[in-house]
């Protein structure tokens, strides 16, 4: 059968290829054909659809008998909403000063979920119990935001895993104090791809509350997943989904995209491979005089540094970020569509770059 003719025409090139984020990558072909699956007849809008009541099976699977998936738009939306549901107003939540909450959201979890993000530095994106503890004070002073939750991000925002046993003595620290763990994952099938454990070993099994589960990073279109773990750590998602206008009224091509995903082994298979490229290129970059690699490699970032006049030529032959530009920091990520030819064409295009 030939597909529907359309009048949309392409508007790029889908031979440029870049290491600025994994969020650059198309859809994966087995998303993209659970979208054509789903796409017939009508389904009740709103989640009351057939996709999302199976996502739930699905998702029990992974992360326990307990949880419960609430589908959204992305993942700025799933922290804020997430965050909103294991706060009160007078809430605030610890975090480490590079998370995405602090750094990359607009301000969107004090702006829209209106609480205090108390940020920690850390040397590798990592909180520690001891490190948490630095903000976590104050419960009954009025003047102050009081500490009600610890999020963290696995993987981090610098690349770097907390092993199982970190993430549960965060959330036996956290709950010993009377708070709660929220864990941003739009990379936690990297986390896991890494670690060669499933979902569960560092989430319900070891403590997590509530999760961001990341999609569009590991070859979706758009959507994530707020999963609530704990049941009693949570309070009217539904409602707190629909006034953050992350409440889907197709929901049904939310879920089949995560359904897509997590159904088998599509997601581990996407994470394994990005993670495979990532230390692909830092071996590659690693051995080009003059740039340094600043992190373990343990999913699919590399971050280095090198002359800044090299990365800014750099730029004009691919795209990737700027980490810290006045240190020369630079980012590199890779995806579930990066191939070894595009890892060895931009370590040839470095060194010729750092040759000059």
């Amino acid at each position: 059968m030939n597909p529907p003719k359309t009048d949309a025409r392409r508007h790029h090139d889908p031979q440029v290829r870049g290491f600025a984020s994994d969020n650059y990558a198309g859809a994966h072909p087995e998303v993209l054909a659970a979208l054509a699956l789903a796409n017939g007849g009508h389904q009740v809008a709103y989640g009351e659809d057939d996709y999302t009541d199976n996502l739930q099976r699905i998702i029990r699977s992974h992360f326990g008998s307990t949880a419960e998936a609430f589908p959204v738009f992305n993942g700025t939306g799933a922290n804020v909403v997430a965050l909103q549901a294991v706060t009160d107003r007078w809430g605030a939540v610890i975090c480490a000063e590079s998370a995405h909450i602090n750094v990359d959201e607009g301000g969107a979890p004090e702006r829209m979920a209106g609480l205090k993000l108390l940020t920690v530095p850390t040397p590798d994106g990592k909180l520690t119990p001891e490190l948490i503890d630095r903000q976590a004070w104050g419960w009954e002073d009025e003047h102050r935001a009081m500490p009600q939750v610890v999020s963290i991000t696995q993987s981090t925002e610098l690349g770097t895993l907390y092993t199982p046993d970190e993430i549960r003595a965060i959330c036996e620290h956290a709950h010993a104090r009377g708070m709660k763990v929220h864990l941003d994952g739009s990379r936690i099938a990297n986390a896991a791809a890494s670690l060669n454990v499933p979902m569960r070993t560092f989430t319900n099994a070891v403590g997590v509350d509530i999760l961001s589960l990341g999609g569009t990073k590991n070859g979706a279109v758009f959507g994530e997943a707020v999963v609530v773990i704990n049941q009693d750590a949570v309070r009217h998602m539904k409602h707190i989904r629909k006034m953050s206008m992350q409440l889907a009224s197709k929901m049904r091509f939310v879920s089949v995209q995560l359904e897509a995903l997590l159904a088998k082994d599509l997601w581990l298979r996407n994470a394994r491979h990005a993670n495979e490229m990532a230390q692909r290129l830092a071996e590659g970059v690693r051995a080009v005089y003059g740039v340094e690699v600043l992190y373990p490699v343990q999913a699919n970032g590399v971050f280095a540094k090198l002359p800044h006049d090299v990365s800014e030529r750099l730029q004009k032959r691919f795209r990737f970020y700027f980490w810290d530009e006045g240190a020369g920091v630079v980012r590199w990520m890779c995806s579930y569509d990066t191939t070894e030819e595009d890892v060895d064409t931009f370590v040839a295009a470095l060194k010729e770059e750092m040759a000059r």
